[in-house]
């Protein structure tokens, strides 16, 4: 594999991606408990939800870099544009160009929802730049977990179940927020890992404001709350298949008590677990709606 492709493939930032498909897995189990599954355009919704982050990421990697915020050598993942692997302008058509296709694919999901969800859609590639970009940067204004809950949470979840269903639902809204809670904490590790690197940049993110003591057990409180919300789902449910919740739980857990004890590219490895257990969390909930 040659270094460009290489390069490419780390800003796609393939170990975050999870985040982007639980949510629309978890609305498709709800659909198919509701009676309403379409698989059309619940696809239509994965492929638009896995866009925007890519997306977002290839905005996050060539505006941080434009604004000084990625240093060379730094602890996360290797930056290509900061690195000289790629180059700004590269990356600055790539980030519109996958904006672009994002848009193509949601003007089709306006067959099924109507022409109003132009506007949703706007307003999510609005908010896909404006995390690292414009003259309030989310990610540098300690809003970076609040847009993730509700952008890879409440968003995806109650959209892709309301394109399926054409109706809303209350205990889609509350799962819609356990899985934007379980997203958040994958940006709390990242946060974490940077914690020095943003401060000395004047990027301010929850860990360096709280301090990095009270981001393990802020990474736990989201996942507790998160197994709350979802929890009449699962008491619904055979009662073999409580063991998912309370392993994610346990898994959660450790990952809280190993945060407190690592530093640096250590913590790669818990990002990576963290958006994979989430993923593993909503899958399990969709084959037990399918079972």
């Amino acid at each position: 594999m040659g270094k460009l492709t290489r390069a490419w493939i780390e800003a796609v930032r393939f170990r975050t991606l999870p985040v982007s498909v639980a949510g629309v897995v978890t609305a498709v189990a709800y659909a198919l408990a509701d009676g309403v599954f379409q698989g059309a355009p619940a696809l239509l919704c994965l492929l638009f939800a896995l866009l925007c982050q890519v997306a977002s990421n290839f905005a996050n990697e060539y505006y941080d870099y434009r604004a000084g915020r990625d240093r060379a050598g730094r602890e996360g993942p290797r930056r290509g544009v900061t690195e000289g692997d790629l180059t700004p302008r590269a990356m600055k058509y790539a980030t519109f160009g996958v904006l672009g296709v994002a848009a193509c694919v949601g003007l089709a999901l306006t067959y099924w929802g109507g022409l109003w969800l132009i506007a949703v859609g706007a307003l999510i590639g609005l908010f896909a730049i404006a995390y690292s970009a414009g003259p309030w940067p989310l990610s540098t204004h300690c809003m970076g977990e609040v847009a993730v809950f509700l952008f890879f949470g409440i968003i995806p979840v109650n959209f892709t179940y309301y394109v399926q269903a054409l109706s809303w639902s209350a205990s889609v809204l509350a799962a819609s927020a356990s899985i934007g809670l379980m997203g958040a904490n994958v940006l709390i590790i990242n946060n974490y890992r940077d914690a020095d690197e943003d401060l000395a940049v004047g990027k301010h993110t929850l860990a360096n404001t709280l301090g990095r003591r009270a981001m393990p057990w802020l990474y736990f409180a989201n996942a507790l709350a998160a197994v709350v919300l979802m929890a009449p789902g699962w008491f619904a449910l055979p009662c073999g298949w409580l063991a998912a919740p309370l392993v994610y739980l346990v898994g959660a857990l450790a990952i809280t008590l190993r945060m407190a004890r690592m530093h640096g590219h250590a913590l790669n490895h818990l990002l990576g677990i963290t958006a994979m257990s989430m993923f593993a969390y909503s899958l399990l909930f969709l084959l037990a709606q399918a079972a």
